[in-house]
């Protein structure tokens, strides 16, 4: 009877949201809670508290009865700061009036996609990456084109006339993580010039996922090349960002976008009828990273690269390991020779070695056979998860 009960309950929702999958990423987490001495390497953020600094500039504003309903843009202080914190990154001027504050990244991604994705329509995203993507598509009764990177001897690339031929009469946009997650991948400025040239003749959106954008380990620059800096302001472009990494604020669920000026109204409404707003108290805090955060910032950046250098050298010592040095953010995506089944050896890490890393299959086409590991932590954590897969991985 509850069988059927249930039955009926699935039956009565749109069918879209039903077949929505479980996360690939969270079932593991699920699997694995069971383990009190686990090393978690799972997720995109890093063993560090929130800095005190940051805590205390939120809990003041909390204390000052910040706690009523506010802009629905994102407070003054805070899109101003965030407008030159941009600019002064990619050497070009963002206007306050651009950016929206949305509650995390994935929520100015739900926001784009509902106003970009009708039923049938498509997005095209080189994969593997972050799937939350997708089922932001599938959410709004769109279809995502997966196409994947091709992994050579010198790295992740992408083969953009494969791209540029996935898109068809139902594309709406392009999506774009770069640097990627969970390949490490970075997308080079004069592959950027040739998608923005290919948008333009078709009329399409780019969305730019540059969550990752400060960490970055190329020569050319301190941050990896943004379409900021290649397209103009009333451009089809939206570019989505988080606090999440830089100030160790995954928990506060803080992010925004930047969009022409133009579409204000339209996202303004997007956020009223999703949340109505991020709260006040909370954008005070961000204010503080932003305009104070610089040295915790840069610390957390420098300790990332600590990590990449860490892991890649560790992980040379197991001949069974293919994988390319990542060009940017903080995963190493590898594959383990004669280990077909990523999910199975995730979960066989859990139990043996008590060492929690993401599925390659939880990341779309192109990551199966794969593990991620995120090293964006210490490096003594790294070291004690690493030697205790070493039976596994050898």
């Amino acid at each position: 009877m509850l069988d059927k009960t249930r039955r009926g309950l699935i039956d009565g929702i749109a069918p879209h949201i039903a077949s929505l999958p479980e996360s690939g990423i969270i079932e593991v987490i699920n699997y694995g809670r069971k383990y009190d001495d686990l090393i978690k390497l799972w997720v995109g953020e890093g063993d560090q508290p929130t800095p005190r600094f940051i805590c205390d500039a939120a809990m003041a504003a909390l204390h000052a009865g910040e706690t009523f309903y506010t802009w629905q843009r994102g407070i003054p202080p805070l899109r101003e700061a965030l407008g030159e914190y941009v600019g002064g990154l990619h050497g070009v001027t963002v206007d306050s009036e651009r950016i929206f504050v949305t509650v995390g990244g994935m929520q100015a991604i739900i926001q784009t996609v509902q106003m970009l994705i009708g039923a049938g329509d498509e997005a095209v995203i080189p994969t593997p990456v972050w799937p939350n993507i997708f089922h932001a598509v599938h959410v709004c009764g769109g279809n995502p084109i997966h196409v994947p990177l091709d992994l050579s001897e010198t790295g992740w690339r992408l083969d953009l006339d494969r791209f540029f031929a996935a898109c068809g009469p139902r594309t709406r946009f392009l999506y774009i993580n770069s640097p990627g997650n969970p390949s490490g991948w970075v997308m080079p400025r004069e592959d950027m010039i040739r998608v923005r040239d290919f948008a333009r003749e078709r009329g399409l959106w780019i969305v730019s996922d540059e969550v990752y954008s400060r960490f970055y380990y190329g020569d050319d620059g301190a941050v990896a090349p943004s379409f900021l800096e290649i397209m103009e302001p009333d451009e089809k472009l939206i570019v989505v960002n988080t606090f999440s990494k830089c100030w160790a604020m995954s928990g506060w669920r803080i992010g925004w976008l930047v969009a022409p000026p133009e579409l204000g109204q339209v996202y303004e409404n997007l956020i009223q009828y999703n949340t109505s707003g991020v709260a006040g108290f909370l954008q005070q805090g961000a204010v503080t990273a932003i305009t104070d955060g610089a040295p915790f910032a840069a610390e957390t950046i420098a300790r990332s690269r600590v990590g990449h250098e860490l892991v890649c050298r560790r992980l040379r010592e197991f001949p069974r390991l293919r994988f390319a040095k990542p060009q940017g953010a903080f995963y190493l995506l590898f594959a383990v020779d004669g280990e077909p089944d990523a999910r199975a050896l995730a979960m066989r890490m859990i139990d043996e070695a008590h060492v929690g890393l993401a599925p390659g299959t939880a990341f779309g086409a192109g990551g199966e056979g794969y593990l991620r590991l995120c090293y964006a932590t210490s490096e003594s954590l790294l070291n004690e998860a690493i030697d205790r897969l070493a039976t596994i991985l050898r």
